[in-house]
């Protein structure tokens, strides 16, 4: 299989309220726009939020964003009112790691990854 483009879409109980989210407090980018629907810039994929959704998202379903400044970030939202799930804490593994919830409930963590980490440290041998 070849993908050629990917997404993830969110049916948010109430599309307004989502938008403003993704797009005044996260402020994610629009990629383009239709009736009924919005996609975001989203790194190297991208966000639609369209429809209308039921009750919430499933407590399995995360929405991983890998950002510059964990601390910064979470502040800035913290500031902004959204919901706080977990304070930017360094985890076993290694990255730096705080949680925050959309207007709907989807669980998002925000992700800073140091620069001692071996995913952005080249750890293969040096080449003679």
């Amino acid at each position: 299989m070849e993908i050629l483009n990917s997404r993830l879409i969110l049916r948010p109980q109430d599309w307004d309220r989502s938008l403003r989210f993704y797009r005044d407090v996260l402020g994610l980018a629009i990629a383009r726009e239709f009736p009924g629907g919005t996609v975001f810039f989203l790194g190297q994929g991208f966000l639609e939020i369209s429809g209308r959704g039921g009750p919430g998202p499933s407590p399995d379903q995360v929405l991983w964003l890998q950002v510059r400044e964990v601390r910064a970030e979470f502040e800035r939202l913290r500031d902004h009112g959204v919901t706080v799930l977990a304070e930017p804490e360094r985890q076993p593994w290694g990255l730096d790691e705080a949680w925050v919830a959309d207007p709907d409930g989807m669980r998002i963590v925000l992700v800073e990854i140091p620069a001692d980490h071996p995913i952005r440290t080249d750890v293969r041998p040096p080449q003679a």
